[in-house]
């Protein structure tokens, strides 16, 4: 079916990342060309709630989004949520300038049918269209596609929320989005052109790679947060229970920072390497201006260092929020504490402007 969840409308939404351990709201303002965060909010999402960013228990999911929203204290009911990366099938087609709206729909059905694995009637799609090329004559589509059981297991998760889905996002575009609040962090940014977004989140790593603010790659792979409480399982022969309850607790024993941490840090800056390696071997680029990492994983001390280190590109942290102003009832403890894990929410909550 030919859904318009994709492109949703232009009202002010909340930035929901609902994420395998934990759902993150942030609720944006405008003023001219600032930015102010209103509300934001982390809630933890129950054990396996969530596998690999597919929805197991929406009852579990919606209360844990419920209790973000209660949180926050935000009043706003349209809501923008992402699909993972890899969940979505993404192509970009050509078809002819002169087109009407319903002639390019039409036709768009019967083109997706090529790339798409799925039966039409299982899937919701959606088209952007783009610049023209060569004389003017055709015109570049973007064609996004998601099996509707992922669609369709979010909205029955804010609608028992007491939600609306205004915006059905994919998480690489909502990371892309979130590049204007952080691209002033960057040093010489007039001559940084080509930057990596590389999001370590719950369970998955994220990057989008753009080229004077334009989106010209992006991937995705099966690494987060949950590989550290792994780590932690592991080494201390815990349960998986147990390593949550002591990382949250700060009840981790005292060579934690020496036995088990490093380990984990050079594994990031390995999984940064190989996303980097696929980039520029798929994409033919042979160097980055930056790397800016954001996540759960990008609080953990000197992980920027180790990044730049192995890959001998300038890394940092981004934080979304640097640029701008909040709101006096911000906890700012929590919001530096929280930051650098709120790039993809962010990105979603700025759908609500003309960027």
């Amino acid at each position: 079916m030919l859904s318009r969840l994709w492109q949703g409308k232009r009202k002010k939404v909340l930035g929901l990342d609902i994420g395998t351990t934990a759902v993150r709201l942030v609720e944006l303002s405008r003023s001219g060309d600032r930015f102010r965060l209103e509300r934001f909010a982390v809630e933890e999402m129950p054990l396996n709630a969530m596998s690999e960013n597919e929805i197991k228990d929406v009852n579990a999911v919606a209360a844990t989004v419920k209790r973000a929203v209660m949180s926050s204290g935000s009043k706003i009911k349209n809501t923008a949520v992402a699909v993972s990366s890899a969940q979505v099938i993404v192509k970009t087609i050509t078809m002819p300038s002169s087109f009407s709206e319903s002639e390019l729909e039409e036709q768009i059905m019967v083109e997706a049918s090529q790339y798409i694995p799925y039966p039409m009637e299982e899937v919701n799609l959606d088209f952007c269209v783009g610049d023209t090329v060569g004389d003017g004559e055709m015109v570049e589509v973007l064609l996004v596609a998601s099996r509707s059981e992922n669609v369709d297991a979010r909205i029955a998760v804010l609608e028992q929320a007491g939600l609306n889905a205004s915006v059905m996002d994919v998480e690489t575009f909502a990371l892309e989005n979130a590049f204007p609040l952080v691209k002033g962090q960057l040093l010489n940014s007039a001559q940084v052109h080509t930057v990596a977004l590389i999001n370590i989140g719950d369970a998955t790593t994220t990057m989008a790679v753009l080229r004077d603010g334009n989106g010209i790659y992006t991937r995705e792979q099966m690494f987060g947060d949950i590989q550290l409480t792994e780590a932690i399982q592991q080494h201390y022969g815990l349960s998986f229970e147990q390593a949550e309850r002591a990382r949250k607790n700060n009840e981790l024993p005292d060579d934690f920072n020496t036995q088990v941490l490093p380990a984990f840090r050079k594994a990031i800056a390995q999984q940064v390497s190989r996303l980097l390696q696929f980039f520029f071997s798929a994409s033919g680029v042979s160097s980055l201006d930056h790397v800016l990492l954001s996540g759960q994983c990008a609080t953990i001390p000197d992980v920027a260092a180790t990044v730049a280190e192995m890959t001998g590109i300038p890394a940092s942290i981004a934080c979304p929020f640097d640029a701008a102003g909040s709101s006096s009832n911000i906890d700012r403890k929590q919001l530096e504490k929280e930051a650098s894990a709120m790039m993809i929410a962010s990105g979603l909550a700025l759908r609500s402007f003309d960027l």
